[in-house]
């Protein structure tokens, strides 16, 4: 393979790579619940995808390939982490769990660009308070303060607006449209 094939095949493996970052660590993080570590091994996941990528055939289901690879990390975390005493389940369980948590990560992302559609038929003075709740790290006082607002008044429209986000959210997942309004 020529040097220009070798990098138009990175590129298709980093473009890839880089679209199911979040799928891929979700799926991690679900096989490891409750473990800080879990993001270290995503980590050596995304190290050993890159290493293999050779391996990878374009035009197959990338998702399933670096999902198997994550799942043997996850495994292989277990494995040096097997001298604590930590719950440890079956393989057979294992492999139950990670076959199901890899049919939800498509879930997880239909859901996941249902919110950013719903979000972005939102005024942007609200998407600025959901920002400012769930993204920012600030409180709601410090939010109340600066818009002139109350916190009361900011918890019933954040409650509103989550009500809003949750029905556009399935009503988006039921008819399987972009187009549904918030």
């Amino acid at each position: 393979m020529n040097a220009n094939n070798v990098n138009r095949r990175d590129e298709e493996i980093v473009a890839q790579l880089t679209e199911i970052q979040q799928s891929l660590r979700l799926y991690v993080q679900s096989l490891l619940p409750g473990e800080s570590a879990a993001g270290d091994v995503a980590q050596q996941a995304n190290a050993t995808i890159w290493r293999k990528r050779s391996d990878f055939t374009l035009g197959t289901n990338f998702k399933a390939w670096t999902f198997s690879i994550a799942r043997y990390e996850v495994l292989n975390f277990r494995k040096r982490q097997a001298r604590d005493a930590r719950l440890v389940f079956s393989g057979e369980l294992e492999e139950t769990f990670a076959d199901e948590i890899a049919e939800r990560a498509d879930e997880t992302d239909r859901r996941h660009r249902a919110l950013q559609s719903c979000l972005e038929k939102l005024r942007a003075k609200d998407r600025e308070l959901l920002m400012h709740r769930y993204s920012s790290g600030g409180t709601l006082s410090d939010y109340a303060e600066t818009s002139g607002r109350s916190v009361g008044g900011l918890k019933v429209t954040l409650h509103r607006l989550r009500n809003a986000l949750l029905k556009c959210i399935e009503r988006q997942l039921h008819t399987g449209e972009e187009a549904a309004g918030v």
